[in-house]
């Protein structure tokens, strides 16, 4: 499956925006999907995950509350609404599938997409 990112951009502290990813190749039906992020000189890090039917999800602690993951399987995308938005989410954004949940929080994911920057600034 290819996975492409879009959204984000340039966003003030405190200021929301949307990234989302169209998933092609394969229905992503069956899949989970999420978003990694990576920040400059740092890891790439989970951030959220959906289950393949939407039905349950999971974030970081460093964002829980303040962003929002969702799907829409009917059009192969998964949608990350972000909110509250601090300095510290400066990264390139990720989204990702995998048929396994757990490999989420173990960054063994099958599917990987390109990237898409997401500066806030203070």
């Amino acid at each position: 499956v290819q996975l492409q990112a879009s959204g984000g951009g340039l966003v003030q502290a405190g200021g929301s925006t949307r990234l989302s990813c169209a998933a092609s190749g394969r229905t992503s039906v069956g899949l989970a999907l999420g978003w990694f992020r990576q920040a400059p000189g740092k890891e790439r890090e989970f951030v959220a995950v959906i289950s393949w039917n939407g039905g349950w999800s999971y974030y970081a602690d460093t964002v829980k509350g303040r962003f929002t993951i969702s799907r829409e399987n009917a059009a192969d995308l998964v949608g990350l609404q972000m909110n509250s938005l601090k300095p510290e989410d400066t990264a390139v954004y990720y989204c990702a599938a995998d048929p396994n949940y757990t490999d989420f929080l173990t960054n063994m994911i099958d599917y990987w997409g390109v990237g898409t920057q997401v500066t806030v600034s203070s």
